[in-house]
């Protein structure tokens, strides 16, 4: 795998607004159960702007839950071509997130069924977008000391571990992986390392880590541990966001 490490930055956007939450919060059952971290004043198009302006391509556009569609269309028109949009992404309305200014789709639960891989409905979509323009979400928890891909905002288990197995089976139809340790994702309780570990050891598209960095010393564990090659976003601690990791540090020790 080639790849150079970055910072994908996000706008993560709930109930049309953007903010940071703590993801395995986010459930079907119980909506007002989210645990915020922080909710803007700013507009979507404030973030993708700002993005923009410090060049920071590959970002990641995600709507969590129902009635983002307009946040999201205004971040992806702020800056067209330059994001990538996740969330309720499906092969019928994959092509028209595209049209609308997106690089990129980010698909998870679209993909899955009954706890596997559909591979019929991946082979469509990558027959609708191409290959190109699929970064797959393989987000996972912690079960039994392995990790699995969890779907359908990250509540349900399936059987797929992220192994080389399995990545090196689904590198065959995208284009990148995006892989949040969903444990410690919006806790700022620090960073997996044996998941950067296993990523950087078994993936061989391009990969993005996300979950728990707290500091510039985080940040350079992502460099070392996954031997410079292992993208990475932050959300909940940076000051954008309501924390206290400057922004512009971050743009720079990714650099």
């Amino acid at each position: 795998m080639e790849n150079a490490m970055e910072f994908r930055p996000c706008i993560d956007l709930h109930q049309g607004k953007v903010k940071q939450i703590v993801g395995s919060s986010l459930r079907d059952d119980a909506p007002a159960a989210v645990a915020e971290n922080f909710v803007s004043s700013h507009s979507p198009a404030y973030y993708a702007e700002l993005y923009k302006k410090d060049n920071l391509t590959g970002g990641h556009v995600i709507m969590l839950g129902q009635g983002n569609e307009q946040a999201a269309r205004e971040a992806l028109g702020a800056w067209h071509g330059g994001l990538q949009i996740g969330g309720g992404i499906t092969a019928d309305n994959a092509g028209a997130w595209l049209d609308a200014g997106a690089a990129g789709v980010i698909v998870t639960s679209f993909v899955f069924r009954d706890g596997a891989v559909d591979f019929e409905r991946l082979r469509h979509l990558v027959e609708r977008i191409g290959k190109d323009k699929l970064i797959l979400d393989l987000s996972c928890r912690i079960r039994d000391g392995r990790y699995y891909i969890v779907t359908d905002r990250w509540q349900k288990f399936t059987s797929v571990e992220v192994n080389r197995e399995s990545l090196e089976e689904l590198a065959a139809y995208c284009a990148e992986f995006l892989i949040h340790a969903v444990d410690v994702e919006g806790k700022q309780a620090g960073i997996d390392e044996k998941l950067i570990e296993r990523m950087a050891a078994f993936s061989p598209v391009p990969a993005v880590y996300a979950g728990g960095i707290r500091s510039l010393a985080d940040i350079e564990t992502v460099r070392r541990v996954g031997d410079g090659r292992i993208s990475f976003t932050v959300g909940s601690a940076l000051d954008i966001f309501g924390g206290k990791l400057k922004y512009e540090n971050v743009v720079r020790a990714a650099k």
